[in-house]
């Protein structure tokens, strides 16, 4: 990577930079298979099922967290 595109990501509002982030996510998972999770990944996932099975009033939806996360952003860079 240049440090050029990344100066140039670095410029983007943080709304722009997420969703630069998400397209790149996408891409990547469409190019390449998601490797199979290690033995301690799987635990802690079980873990986590687990854990929300339990609590399932814990959890939050993406948009609230997406959201909390933008506005974070924004207040940190004075927007």
């Amino acid at each position: 990577m240049t440090t050029d595109l990344l100066e140039q990501a670095k410029a983007l509002s943080p709304a722009d930079q997420l969703e630069l982030v998400e397209a790149l996510w996408d891409e990547i998972s469409r190019a390449d298979p998601v490797p199979l999770p290690t033995d301690a990944q799987r635990a802690e996932l079980a873990r986590r099922l687990e854990d929300h099975l339990k609590n399932p009033d814990d959890a939050l939806p993406w948009e609230a967290v997406k959201g909390s996360a933008l506005a974070k952003l924004k207040a940190r860079s004075g927007q």
